[in-house]
């Protein structure tokens, strides 16, 4: 985009017509293919989620700002808690092969006012790790926040000696914006946090991609894809860039 100038020469920025504040997170339930988000619910999900969390060793709850929980009864008081919530607004990610809960996802620092909104708190059980449906549920994110509500700016935060957050970030479209250095302190320790987004010009391109990869014929008939979402993201940018 062009350099602007107001008046005095001074550059400004590109002018936004018709701007409104957008609207909250308000959807119950984000149908995918292989995943449902339904609003987490402590009477339905509390033992299934508690469940498919104990197979993690504890390294899963490393960078997390609470857990790992020593109970059942533990974790219901933390899921009762961010259950109530309407920032961050948590999801619960169903498994559709096995019908059960398997993961959780929250969208946070929501700002309708200026339209960004912030993707966090995921916590995946190893059962939903690395499938297509953990994929899927971020795709079914981005599009609600882009396509639904119609916001200019997704984000993701990490801490940023976690490694495969990061990595998860680029491999699903994220742009690397820069470190924010001791911006929290949790569990005793510092975080320095690694700032990543996506922008509204950039969704098309991406949902292009996703739609591609999550594709039943992107499969063979043991699961294993064909095409990798981050080359598919990267020549839809590609045509993108030329059109």
């Amino acid at each position: 985009m062009g350099e602007r100038t107001n008046s005095f020469g001074q550059p400004i920025g590109f002018p936004i017509a018709d701007w409104s504040p957008r609207q909250r997170p308000s959807r119950e339930v984000l149908e995918g293919r292989y995943c449902r988000l339904e609003r987490l619910d402590p009477v339905r999900h509390t033992a299934e989620l508690y469940e498919a969390n104990s197979a993690d060793d504890g390294r899963g709850w490393t960078y997390m700002a609470y857990g790992p929980f020593s109970s059942q009864d533990e974790y219901a008081e933390w899921v009762k808690k961010v259950a109530a919530s309407q920032d961050p607004f948590f999801y619960t990610v169903i498994d559709k092969r096995s019908g059960r809960a398997a993961g959780v996802a929250s969208l946070m620092r929501i700002d309708p006012m200026n339209g960004v909104i912030e993707v966090g708190h995921i916590k995946y059980s190893p059962a939903l790790q690395r499938t297509i449906g953990a994929t899927e549920a971020m795709y079914l994110l981005m599009q609600y926040v882009f396509d639904e509500l119609d916001y200019r700016r997704y984000e993701w935060k990490c801490d940023s000696l976690n490694e495969p957050s990061k990595a998860a970030a680029v491999r699903l479209g994220f742009t690397y914006e820069g470190l924010f250095r001791q911006a929290v302190v949790y569990k005793g320790r510092n975080r320095d946090t690694a700032w990543f987004s996506i922008i509204d010009r950039e969704w098309p391109a991406l949902k292009s991609a996703y739609e591609q990869w999550l594709a039943p014929t992107n499969f063979d008939a043991d699961g294993r894809q064909r095409r990798r979402l981050s080359d598919l993201i990267s020549e839809a940018r590609a045509v993108a860039s030329r059109s």
